[in-house]
């Protein structure tokens, strides 16, 4: 059912060449950017009538009009599951613990006496938000990011997700309910990569955004590559991927567990376990055959995800090369469970979010943990972070210089300034002091 990655007895390669040797999926962004750019510059000249006419072809149904009705989302909220909208107020008042804790404030620097520097932290003017909409319906999609931009006050935010065949062409009626429950009014029933054009270039319906963020397809990977430098983006999202990092203490029932967990997302979902204990990952083999054929998505989902490419028990031979290896993997989710977790959690590099010891799986972070679960993916946690106040916030620096303190540092501009052969820089500092620097 899942593969084996014997990396016991060498020494482990470093850099590209130990992640060359670890599970991956396949995600071909830039074949599918070729694809996505005619739908993109369809939705630029033809705004909401490409938008439509994308619906009818790729979801199956005939719309008049691309925003959600207020009524109708007020009716998803009325006639919402009364448990679901009780864990989803949960997960909203957890997640706004966290990122009302990410707040930045402004902060001044005396360089010198009369010289300063501050920064201030301005929120981008107008987001647009993705919430897929395909195999699976998420809801705590929305929740992770709305959150994050209304904390950082983003005054503008609108939300897009997948017109419903089902539900007469609005996006799910949970996802609609979730916005209802957050106070976005502004939403789309817009999916794929002609949503991330809708908020790139605007609509007649819809204002262009300064920035996109969201998990969602290849499509959508696709389009915020195409649209970058145009709009702000988080990350281009991939297929959704766990590692656990586990010794001889771990329970091989929780080890399956979440890797199963994981596996029911998509075909091309990731499960990776890296562990020094053979008998454990045997243990996690026996257990994945009766825990997966108890459960729901078996053959479209959780099977072809643990048999792919992307998923494996890698076998290390200790702890250290267990923790080369989860580093060299970053994976977007990473379960820490061994011995003194807290400990070893403490010094893992790169994940986009870590999961420490058996009381905290990735399926609390999905929801209730309070953390963010839009994550980088496909090793990009080596050099990113997940969705949080500060992916919303632009750092802005204020120059502030008096006569006097400009006149300390004159004589250096000008020397800097002619090393690199721009005699015109130097002469605006000089024009200020009658061509004499100070100094000079």
């Amino acid at each position: 059912m899942i593969s084996r990655i014997d990396l016991r007895g060498n020494a482990l390669p470093e850099g590209g060449a130990l992640r060359d040797l670890l599970p991956r999926a396949e995600f071909d962004v830039e074949a599918a950017l070729e694809k996505v750019r005619p739908i993109c510059e369809d939705v630029h000249h033809r705004g909401t009538a490409a938008l439509i006419e994308y619906a009818e072809k790729f979801d199956g149904v005939t719309l008049e009009r691309i925003r959600v009705p207020a009524e109708a989302l007020a009716e998803a909220l009325e006639t919402l599951d009364p448990q679901v909208k009780a864990a989803l107020e949960e997960s909203i008042r957890r997640a706004r613990t966290v990122h009302r804790a990410q707040r930045r404030s402004e902060h001044t620097t005396q360089v010198v006496p009369g010289g300063t520097v501050t920064e201030k932290w301005v929120p981008v003017e107008r987001v647009g938000l993705y919430a897929p909409g395909g195999r699976s319906v998420y809801p705590s999609s929305v929740v992770m990011n709305v959150v994050p931009a209304q904390e950082a006050g983003v005054e503008s935010i609108a939300l897009a997700s997948p017109p419903q065949k089902e539900f007469g062409g609005l996006p799910h009626p949970t996802i609609l309910a979730a916005c209802a429950l957050l106070g976005v009014d502004e939403v789309y029933a817009a999916g794929g990569a002609q949503a991330v054009a809708m908020f790139a270039y605007g609509t007649e319906e819809c204002a262009p955004a300064n920035m996109v963020t969201g998990p969602g397809n290849i499509w959508v990977a696709a389009a915020k590559r195409y649209f970058t430098g145009r709009i702000g983006i988080d990350t281009e999202a991939g297929p959704t991927e766990i590692a656990v990092l586990a010794d001889e203490t771990a329970d091989p029932a929780h080890v399956a567990a979440d890797l199963i967990s994981q596996a029911e997302h998509d075909p091309m979902a990731a499960a990776v376990l890296v562990t020094d204990c053979a008998a454990l990952a045997d243990a996690v083999e026996r257990e994945l055959e009766p825990q997966v054929a108890a459960t729901k998505h078996v053959e479209d989902r959780i099977k072809p995800a643990l048999a792919g490419r992307q998923s494996a028990i890698v076998l290390v031979d200790g702890l250290e090369q267990g923790l080369k290896v989860v580093d060299a993997y970053g994976a977007e989710h990473l379960e820490i469970q061994t011995a003194d977790a807290a400990a070893v959690a403490g010094r893992v590099r790169n994940a986009g979010a870590i999961f420490v010891g058996p009381w905290a799986p990735v399926s609390l972070g999905d929801y209730c943990a309070g953390s963010n679960h839009v994550l980088p993916t496909g090793g990009c946690a080596c050099h990113s972070s997940g969705l949080s106040v500060q992916s919303f916030l632009k750092g802005i620096h204020i120059v502030d210089y008096s006569r006097d303190a400009l006149a300390e540092v004159a004589h250096h501009v000008v020397t800097l300034a002619e090393a690199e052969d721009l005699p015109a820089h130097g002469a605006a500092l000089k024009a200020r002091f009658g061509w004499k620097v100070p100094g000079q």
